[in-house]
């Protein structure tokens, strides 16, 4: 019978694809049982060169959703981790006990819910490499964008102004008549790259971001959390059915006051690739 495992998207770092795979039950074979295990795993051997290996340094991350924080999780000393032909994974057996992650207190499973990360730092013999890092709560996280005389707006999408974080440029997608399962009944609200944010190929961008409409009433402001791995500045993602148009116009809502709309966006994890060089 195979173990239980799920995969990560893949994210391109140091010229190789990647991906996180996760044991919930533990990797049977390496003493996992009682424990989550959590290993990084370089894909599409195939297609590399014979004879090839990678060396990496590694480390792995457990988002705690109380405290806002992250559990950092690496080998001592920073150990090189060889990968090769017959060692395509590497990572921890043992890397959280279930009594850990379900222990409420700790704030690693919130809403049946947990959050993995994982920094990855490709060393080449050519004394240059890519990191790409996890940032939490990065600076000038935030956006306001006011929407002024909404019952105006007859068009299919509308777009923000740019904004940037953390030297990428960021903007909102409005649909006021909704699209695919919104369609006609919701306002759809998503998080796109700017149309001039091109990625190098393979490489993907993540970020986890709340999308909001503010209650400029009582305070009561609709929020909702996404978490995706962006690549196309022409793909969005967020909510088909955001807010439905019934609520949006309910004045005791406090959504829309004076024809005025205040949508929020706020990144709260960002993946920031660097290079660097040993001259």
């Amino acid at each position: 019978m195979e173990e239980e495992k799920c995969h990560s998207g893949e994210f391109e770092v140091g010229g190789y694809q990647w991906r996180l795979v996760l044991y919930p039950n533990g990797k049977k074979n390496s003493d996992g049982n009682g424990h989550i295990s959590l290993y990084l795993a370089i894909a599409h051997t195939n297609d590399l060169p014979l004879g090839w290996e990678v060396n990496v340094n590694i480390r792995f991350f457990v988002f705690d959703q109380i405290r806002d924080k992250y559990l950092t999780i690496q080998d001592a000393n920073g150990r090189v981790r060889r990968f090769h032909n017959l060692k395509t994974e590497w990572g921890f057996a043992q890397l959280l006990s279930h009594d850990t992650l379900n222990d409420p207190s700790n704030g690693y499973l919130l809403d049946d819910t947990c959050v993995f990360g994982v920094e990855v730092f490709v060393i080449k013999a050519t004394g240059k490499g890519e990191t790409l890092s996890m940032i939490n709560q990065p600076q000038h996280n935030y956006f306001t964008w006011r929407i002024d005389n909404y019952s105006n707006l007859k068009g299919e999408a509308y777009f923000s102004e740019h904004f940037t974080v953390e030297g990428r440029r960021w903007e909102l997608k409005l649909k006021p008549g909704g699209s695919e399962t919104g369609a006609d009944t919701c306002l759809s609200l998503y998080l796109c790259l700017g149309d001039s944010e091109i990625l190098p190929p393979n490489r993907k961008l993540y970020a986890k971001y709340k999308l909001r409409i503010r209650d400029q009433v009582h305070g009561n402001h609709l929020e909702k959390t996404v978490e995706n791995w962006f690549s196309d500045p022409n793909e969005g993602y967020g909510f088909h059915n955001f807010l439905s148009k019934r609520d949006l116009q309910d004045t005791s809502k406090g959504y829309l006051v004076g024809e005025g709309v205040l949508i929020e966006c706020k990144i709260d994890v960002i993946s920031v690739v660097n290079d660097f060089s040993s001259n």
